[in-house]
């Protein structure tokens, strides 16, 4: 094929397509185009067993707990999520990582010629194929090809209309809702659940995380209609305890979950993914998959946990370039003002002392005064703040970031002028050139010795994690 890698190879190919991810588009959601694309390739999404899982928040986290329990229970299970952090690969493998290369070579060499080979005119409405339905139907080959017998999908914003939609799936999953993405999937909760609803399915079981009210209506009256079993995680979870880790160079969370029925003792175990939410994530992936298969062990779910990671959530390294005691550097993709808001509360728990440093970038059609009120909430938490884009794939307005919080800081200081608060407000600074914000913090972290916070988008995070890569690519070969 070349020297690159398969998932590369697609890549190059996949980029000349409608990509939504890094260029949002109105009306291009629709089901026939993937419809069309499995039937030409014989229904791959129909050779294994799915569990779907949409929702706003958490979604990623559930379904990789789910995909590493059903394969400790001994199932080959794939895994299917978005978006990726460095390789296009950690969207299509399994819970313990990538598949085989010679799978995604061997799904690559059937997908590339069918497709260029479809006449526009055989396309549904002669609608142009967009990315996102072509790394869906790859996935689904590539999952046919490995022989799996499960797989956990993640759905990739909305769920009525998400090309994913396409399977029939073994159980619906439905994470937090919160406002998001409002000028493509409604401007109320009550608008956005209908969108997510959209994956519940007739006679289907569906499990659905903590809700606000108008969003649990939703979902219990769709449910109702299409007479499918909802279990609903406040009437099935007795309590969900968790304890911080101490250790950040080998970082484990501890949780116990007691639940109302189908256990025969509370869930205990540690866990690599941090935070409250994620204990509520284990509490549902843990239901799904006790009434997906009855005989499953707690010990076997327990293990499952404890296995189940995912990168560029509260995820902690070392900073490479301290050369005295080892100082954590924490990606965080959160960039609702919900997720951003459990991100900080953690931080501020796992490292209480000393103000930290923040790296932060987030994209243009985000709550950019919400996020910034957040950020600045707690004065002390930070000392030092670096604004910056959340590298080159995505829309992103640093003036626009900069204003935001240039307003926000004014009112922090007319507030503590007004309370006669000595408080000391954080200084920041804003970089046009993102990989040099990356790099001046984690220098700055470095020779202050203290924490560093990268937050704000996913797409932050990876070019972060390719800088750190890069580091210690150049620290093994002078090693050499």
């Amino acid at each position: 094929m070349s020297n690159k890698k398969a998932v590369e190879v697609f890549s190059d190919w996949a980029d000349s397509y409608l990509n939504f991810e890094r260029t949002p588009k109105k009306n291009i959601f629709w089901l026939d185009t993937i419809d069309f694309l499995c039937k030409r390739f014989g229904n791959p999404q129909e050779s294994f067993k799915s569990i779907h899982v949409a929702g706003s928040k958490g979604k990623g986290s559930v379904s990789v707990m789910i995909s590493s329990i059903i394969e400790e229970y001994g199932y080959k299970c794939g895994l299917y999520t978005s978006p990726h952090i460095v390789s296009l690969a950690e969207r299509i493998g399994t819970a313990a990582g990538e598949l085989d290369e010679s799978i995604y070579e061997e799904a690559l060499k059937e997908l590339m010629p069918r497709v260029e080979s479809i006449i526009p005119d055989q396309l549904p409405n002669e609608r142009e194929i967009t990315w996102f339905e072509l790394i869906t139907i790859y996935a689904f080959l590539c999952f046919r090809k490995a022989g799996l017998k499960y797989a956990v999908l993640e759905t990739g914003m909305g769920g009525r209309l998400d090309s994913t939609n396409i399977v029939m799936p073994e159980a619906s999953v439905i994470t937090p809702i919160e406002l998001e993405h409002t000028e493509f999937l409604g401007d109320t909760i009550e608008k956005i659940s209908a969108e997510k609803a959209g994956i519940i399915k007739k006679k289907i079981p569906v499990f659905v995380a903590k809700q606000k009210p108008e969003a649990l209506q939703v979902f219990k009256e769709k449910a109702a209609a299409e007479e499918s079993h909802l279990y609903y995680i406040d009437d099935e979870v007795k309590s969900v305890s968790y304890k911080l880790p101490e250790n950040t160079e080998n970082p484990l969370m501890h949780i116990k979950l007691e639940f109302n029925r189908f256990f025969s003792r509370p869930i205990e175990t540690d866990i690599r993914l941090i935070g409250k939410t994620q204990a509520e994530n284990a509490s549902l992936a843990a239901l799904v998959t006790k009434v997906l298969f009855p005989d499953i062990t707690e010990e076997t779910i327990e293990k499952g946990l404890s296995k189940a990671k995912l990168p560029g959530r509260f995820e902690i390294t070392q900073n490479p370039y301290c050369t005295g005691k080892k100082l954590p550097v924490i990606m965080d993709g959160a960039h609702t003002p919900n997720s951003l808001a459990y991100t900080l509360e953690t931080f501020s728990t796992i490292f209480p002392s000393n103000p930290a440093h923040l790296l932060f970038g987030c994209a243009q059609d985000k709550k950019m005064s919400e996020l910034v009120k957040l950020l600045l909430k707690n004065p002390a938490l930070f000392n030092k703040i670096s604004l910056t884009k959340p590298g080159c794939h995505k829309q992103s307005s640093l003036p626009e970031l900069v204003s935001a919080f240039e307003a926000e800081l004014k009112r922090c200081k007319d507030e503590k002028i007004a309370q006669h608060s000595n408080v000391i407000l954080p200084e920041y600074k804003s970089y046009e050139d993102y990989t040099e914000a990356i790099m001046r913090a984690l220098f700055a972290a470095a020779a202050e010795e203290t924490p560093l916070l990268v937050t704000g988008s996913f797409y932050l995070v990876s070019e972060v994690k390719k800088v750190l890569s890069a580091s210690e690519s150049s620290r093994a070969g002078d090693s050499l």
